[in-house]
């Protein structure tokens, strides 16, 4: 059974797949870069609008925020310290300045442009333009690990009484994705790492909200204890393929800290000012992960609804 797995897995391999389906090529010129033919942009264009089908009418709008921003952006976010390293940075005129390497800290100045409302919340920005991150080249592998990619990711702002509700709509949303792709998820629940921002009682009650929200929704759960993002705990879905592999793919994360970085309020009901928390969420994950998870576990042949057919109109 295992040769016979092994033997599978050398016909399902994305990468072979990708390249004899005309979906999309590398180059050493830009390592870990991918570059999409027409076909392969076909599918990700099909990938892209399908999701926005799905978030538009659950209450989504799109932004598109800049790729590089001062270093200044990113010591407040707390990702210089904690992120630098993965991170492509770049001089002009003198100022230190880092490639985008995740959409938050873009959707925290962007909620503070204007005075919110608890009547605006729970608030839902979702983006899907490109990210970069300085993986070592020794690591990057096909479209699983690259270093330009693209995610279906949002962030939600709500009031602390709105977390278990949105949390449970996430985990619906999450279903009803991965059901319309017939893939099945595995959740875990990741708790407080070593390295962390803010208060163990902020934390503790982070992932107690969580708990929650797995319970509402009847989903069970594994914990991975020391697991989370440095800035909240999270839930994860472990996709598993046909060849019985499992893929990080969706991750839903809660966040008291960002909002507390960047200063963000909302006027309450009692006309004072309060702090909003941020979901950090995304369903696909990455759109070149999540195609490269599609490409083996449909062995190429892709459901006809996002097949990269190309249609040609003669003049």
């Amino acid at each position: 059974t295992h040769l016979q797995r092994l033997d599978e897995a050398k016909k399902r391999d994305h990468r072979k797949l990708g390249r004899e389906l005309g979906l999309f090529t590398f180059h050493p010129y830009a390592p870990g870069s991918a570059f999409w033919l027409a076909k392969g942009t076909t599918l990700y264009h099909l990938l892209a609008d399908y999701m926005r089908g799905v978030l538009v009418p659950a209450g989504y709008v799109e932004l598109k925020t800049p790729l590089i921003f001062n270093k200044a952006l990113w010591e407040t976010s707390g990702h210089w310290e904690h992120y630098r390293s993965n991170m492509f940075l770049v001089e002009a005129e003198g100022a230190q300045m880092g490639v985008k390497a995740m959409n938050c800290p873009g959707h925290m100045l962007v909620f503070g442009t204007e005075m919110r409302s608890y009547r605006d919340l729970p608030l839902r920005f979702h983006e899907q333009t490109p990210l970069h991150r300085n993986e070592a080249s020794g690591v990057l592998s096909g479209l699983t690990r690259v270093r330009q990619f693209s995610q279906d990711d949002a962030h939600v702002f709500v009031m602390e009484s709105q977390i278990g509700d949105e949390v449970e709509k996430l985990l619906r949303l999450v279903q009803r994705v991965y059901g319309d792709f017939g893939l099945s998820a595995q959740m875990k629940l990741s708790t407080r790492p070593k390295e962390f921002m803010g208060e163990i009682a902020q934390w503790d009650h982070a992932e107690a909200a969580l708990k929650q929200a797995l319970g509402a929704v009847d989903i069970p759960y594994t914990l991975n204890e020391g697991e989370g993002a440095f800035y909240g705990p999270k839930i994860d879905a472990d996709v598993t393929d046909a060849l019985g592999r499992k893929w990080q793919c969706a991750t839903i994360q809660l966040d008291y800290q960002l909002p507390q970085r960047f200063d963000l309020t909302y006027i309450g009901p009692d006309n004072a000012e309060h702090r909003p928390v941020v979901i950090h969420r995304a369903i696909l994950g990455s759109f070149e992960r999540f195609i490269a998870l599609l490409l083996e576990t449909y062995a190429g042949a892709f459901p006809l609804w996002i097949a990269p057919v190309q249609i040609v109109v003669l003049p």
